[in-house]
């Protein structure tokens, strides 16, 4: 039996088409993070912020798995052990490319959340500021992402799997985002056999003692490959 959790960022989607955060075009270069993807952003002004994820859950419907997400997929199916996908992304290729245990710890463009009273249900396509929550009826609808400045979810749980993890991999994270960057410290911390895909090395690459460089869609099949014969 092997456990593993693998750690997802804006770089396995990156091959499907979806911008990475950092990227110099695209939806992130077009409006400020501040403006976008913080409590005081949508407080200032809700009806933007409605549009940016609007924008954003189009993008998402247009993009396809990739060959890095379907790996994750198989892994999951045939390996002798659990395999769980801990994703700091709001889009659902994970899903789409068929693997069944994911956190969304940054929240998922497919949930709204109302402001209000914390109710959870099913987002539409398009958002406004107008539409009502289906529990207490106020017009606080949000998109249920984890802004700057708020705490991601299943904090707990993720550090219970690291803790019982054989081997934790990060692929396509740039390590500069905090809970998510300290997740290979812990790890290894933990005697957990650390593992990095990435185009480059990131910027807690000492926390791993594997890396592996290059496309993840070419990287990660392989690894698949090579953890399925073992």
């Amino acid at each position: 039996m092997t456990n593993i959790v693998i750690l997802t960022g804006a770089g396995i989607s990156a091959e499907s088409g979806l911008g990475t955060f950092r990227a110099e075009n695209g939806l992130w270069a077009e409006h400020r993070v501040e403006d976008v993807a913080t409590p005081e952003g949508f407080a200032k002004d809700p009806a933007l912020v409605h549009r940016f994820y609007n924008m954003r859950r189009a993008e998402s419907a247009k993009a396809s798995p990739n060959a890095a997400h379907e790996a994750l997929a198989r892994l999951e199916a045939r390996l002798a052990g659990d395999v769980t996908v801990v994703t700091q992304n709001v889009d659902d290729l994970h899903e789409r490319g068929g693997s069944q245990s994911i956190i969304h710890m940054h929240g998922a463009l497919a949930g709204s959340l109302c402001a209000a009273c914390e109710h959870r249900w099913p987002s539409a396509f398009e958002t406004t500021p107008q539409d009502d929550c289906p529990s207490c009826g106020r017009q606080h609808t949000r998109p249920d992402i984890v802004w700057f400045g708020e705490m991601p979810y299943q904090m707990e749980r993720i550090y219970q799997l690291i803790g019982q993890a054989d081997v934790f991999a990060a692929i396509g994270t740039s390590g500069n985002v905090y809970p998510a960057a300290g997740f290979a410290h812990e790890a290894r911390r933990l005697g957990v056999h650390t593992v990095e895909f990435n185009l480059e090395p990131s910027m807690v690459v000492t926390d791993f003692v594997e890396t592996r460089y290059g496309p993840a869609t070419e990287t990660l099949p392989r690894w698949v490959d090579e953890m399925l014969e073992r």
